[in-house]
């Protein structure tokens, strides 16, 4: 694949810019082939057990990838805020078939399942920004580092089709936003990856409950038959087998006690649910993976978790904590990128102002600003964001 890269013409980085240990890195990448850096968990195994077959890690994934869509987006071109811009009606409609809110649910979800979000420039617009904005599926893509260790090109593999987008003069087809990875050059590592652990211990406890409601009159032991030589005769053993299938299997038959006769007792093999802490295992793997992603445990409804005073204290820090960074993040890397294509510096942001999780913190500030005399009005507009009084 990388050998594909080259073959193609693909540009070097000028050797003033070359970083000392850019071919290191590059040595160092060949060996892992291009492939999404999930080792021994590839990222489509995560995506179904973590998001599709577990409930807390689908939660978690949509809370934090919808409160993050759904904040007010501002741009600043040449220092000042822009009430209207041709960026802006791009990311107003990023192509035909999303808005904006669909298009950053998508990339939000990537990076969170997967540690990497690609944005794909098509066609040309006015002023030089892309026509449309596509998000594409982080496990079917792969960074194609160059002699110098900087991505010259990134492969999309669906089934036997590829697709090579090619970096030429330092513009990118294709934006990556990656999480920080400390062992990884050029993937980043999804919280996904952080709570795979927690996610089997709560998927085997899921499947614990499942086998148990199944089987519930059934515990694990042993029949044992204390008459005779200690064989039962075999229609009495066709006789015991239908009657546990009959009268002590299955949730409807949950709780039914066994009548045993004619020698035969029952040893149990195996430990209840209450001597495994059932319960407290799956509860602490939750919070777990709630951690991970950064959600407050107290937002998803699990019990026992009592870090935040109160739920408005607990949606505060969600934002300021895990949606706010994550926002700012994915914005800079798409500002830098879209500035790029239009060939001015621009600077994508949160409006925090509008964000309603943040109402208390906000007016708490406009007071105590408002309080302090030794400020002029202008001085305090200033602070709070405003232009000078009467549009000065």
């Amino acid at each position: 694949m990388f050998g594909l890269g080259k073959r193609e013409g693909a540009r070097a980085a000028p050797e003033a810019k070359a970083s000392a240990a850019g071919r290191l890195v590059a040595q160092r990448s060949l060996g892992g082939g291009g492939r999404v850096a999930w080792s021994p968990r590839d990222t489509g195994s995560l995506m179904r057990n973590g998001f599709q077959g577990n409930p807390v890690g689908f939660r978690c994934v949509r809370m934090v990838a919808e409160a993050a869509a759904a904040l007010p987006v501002v741009l600043e071109a040449g220092g000042a805020r822009m009430a209207a811009h041709p960026a802006l009606e791009l990311l107003a409609r990023p192509n035909g078939g999303q808005g904006r809110a669909e298009l950053f649910e998508a990339l939000f979800g990537q990076i969170l399942l997967s540690g990497d979000g690609y944005v794909e420039a098509a066609g040309t617009r006015g002023g030089g920004l892309p026509e449309e904005l596509h998000v594409l599926r982080s496990d079917r893509m792969s960074v194609v580092p160059g002699a110098d260790g900087w991505p010259v090109g990134y492969e999309y593999a669906v089934g036997a089709a590829r697709h090579l987008f090619r970096v030429e003069g330092g513009l990118s087809p294709v934006c990556h936003i990656r999480s920080f990875h400390p062992t990884d050059d050029h993937y980043g590592l999804s919280p996904m990856q952080a709570a795979a652990g927690a996610m089997d211990v709560h998927n085997a406890a899921s499947r614990w409950s499942k086998a148990l409601l199944d089987n519930a009159a059934r515990p694990s032991g042993a029949i044992v038959y204390q008459g005779g030589e200690g064989m039962l005769p075999p229609e009495q053993f066709d006789r015991l087998l239908s009657e546990m299938e009959a009268h002590h299997q299955g949730a409807r038959n949950a709780g039914r006690p066994m009548l045993l006769e004619g020698g035969l007792d029952w040893k149990p093999m195996g430990f209840s649910p209450s001597d495994m802490e059932f319960r407290q295992t799956k509860e602490t793997a939750a919070r777990e993976i709630a951690l991970a992603f950064g959600v407050p445990p107290m937002l998803l409804g699990i019990p026992g978790d009592a870090t935040y005073a109160n739920y408005a204290e607990a949606h505060r820090a969600f934002y300021r904590l895990t949606v706010l960074p994550l926002a700012g993040r994915v914005l800079g890397g798409l500002s830098h990128w879209l500035g790029r294509f239009a060939g001015e510096a621009l600077a994508l942001g949160v409006d925090l102002d509008a964000v309603p999780a943040l109402a208390a913190e906000r007016e708490a500030r406009w007071r105590r600003i408002g309080a302090a005399a030794f400020l002029s009005d202008d001085e305090k507009r200033a602070l709070l964001g405003l232009g000078p009084k009467g549009g000065e």
